[in-house]
């Protein structure tokens, strides 16, 4: 996790702000935003919380938008114009992983888009980056046809309930939210509070992410906070815990240079899209799907406790730079460094051995399989 760069705008506060002082949370600049890197338990342990346990997230920072058509076919097919998923399929209730892509092919930004249960079968609701909702807004918004429309929906917060014991928190709140399957959503009850809950999120944990009208935002974090084994959770712990499941962080792992091949994200185009094309950069995806990118992201154990962090060249045993970092730290479950990055294809096969170069060093390293921790979403609820 990195904090912003330098503005003159004054940062903005989540509905949760008051609450994260409250509980002691030192914090940060972050994507325009004043967020809790820590709380008094600490990064590392709060690491080691949520992996044993649950952990709560405030994640309201993110951008959440609603794209509304006449229809499903009509939002669907425009959406699909600018993302590479298979959007007509989604069923009510189901959301998709997928990535806004520009002219290049690169990715503008990554988001979860979601087909509601409701009767509007014309809308669909997408969860954006912090850090590039205002970029994102603008670039839909200039390519939507006239039938279909965004609706920012900045009046909502959003947090994130991770862990193996998020789902016995839930059902003390919502038995239906609980039962939810993975990559599933349905609005409902959580407590008193009128919500949106989909069995989702970014720490490689089993977990939930719950969207409520701002103002019970704080309340709404209270009562799951009661709930036994639930701990409030920073930034820092969260980007340690995407980064041991190999999850991508945009600006660092991704960004509009970046194809969704070259970011090992070819799963979340489905085969009627990988064949009919039609969406931004269709010609370089198809073609690195036939023929392999020139690069590929990969994962990497640096040899003992030196971490490699992002911008660290990687080398070949006989010096050539074939790669370099671009997130990298400590991974808590693993007791050791981890590090993501970019490699020449010849040399990205899981084993390879490499050279980093840190503080002016050769410190040897092997390209590993990702995850470094397995995933443990819910498959089968």
């Amino acid at each position: 996790m990195s904090a912003a760069p330098a503005s003159d705008q004054p940062l903005k506060r989540t509905p949760l702000y008051a609450l994260h002082v409250s509980l002691g949370a030192k914090m940060v600049p972050f994507a325009g935003y004043e967020m809790p890197v820590q709380y008094p338990l600490g990064i590392l342990r709060e690491h080691q919380h949520t992996r044993a346990q649950a952990g709560l997230f405030d994640v309201s920072h993110m951008g959440q938008a609603f794209l509304i058509g006449r229809d499903h076919a009509t939002t669907a097919g425009a959406l699909e114009g600018l993302v590479p998923a298979d959007i007509a399929s989604l069923k009510p209730g189901q959301q998709r992983y997928t990535q806004l892509l520009n002219d290049a092919g690169g990715i503008v930004d990554d988001l979860i888009v979601t087909r509601p249960i409701s009767v509007d079968d014309g809308r669909l609701f997408l969860v954006v980056n912090a850090s590039r909702k205002e970029v994102d807004y603008a670039h839909i918004v200039s390519r939507l046809p006239a039938a279909v429309m965004l609706l920012p929906a900045p009046e909502r917060a959003l947090v994130a309930l991770q862990g193996p014991a998020a789902k016995t928190a839930m059902a003390q709140l919502s038995p239906a939210a609980a039962g939810l399957a993975f990559m599933a959503a349905a609005s409902g009850r959580v407590g008193s509070f009128e919500c949106h809950v989909s069995r989702s999120g970014y720490t490689g944990e089993d977990g939930f992410e719950i969207s409520v009208a701002a103002e019970h935002a704080e309340a709404l974090a209270q009562l799951l906070l009661a709930q036994d084994d639930v701990q409030p959770i920073g930034l820092g712990a969260r980007d340690s815990l995407r980064l041991e499941a190999g999850l991508c962080l945009y600006g660092h792992d991704i960004d509009e240079t970046t194809s969704p091949i070259e970011a090992g994200l070819a799963w979340s185009i489905q085969r009627r899209r990988r064949s009919e094309g039609g969406f931004p950069g269709a010609k370089r995806v198809q073609d690195e799907l036939a023929n392999g990118p020139k690069r590929k992201r990969v994962g990497i154990r640096p040899d003992g406790r030196a971490p490699a962090r992002e911008g660290t060249e990687v080398l070949s045993p006989s010096g050539e730079r074939i790669g370099i970092v671009t997130s990298g730290g400590f991974g808590p479950s693993v007791n050791g460094p981890v590090a993501m990055g970019y490699m020449r294809a010849d040399y990205a096969k899981a084993g390879t051995a490499v050279n980093l170069i840190v503080r002016g060093k050769a410190l040897s390293a092997a390209v590993t399989p990702l995850p470094f921790v397995p995933h443990r979403y819910a498959r089968k609820s």
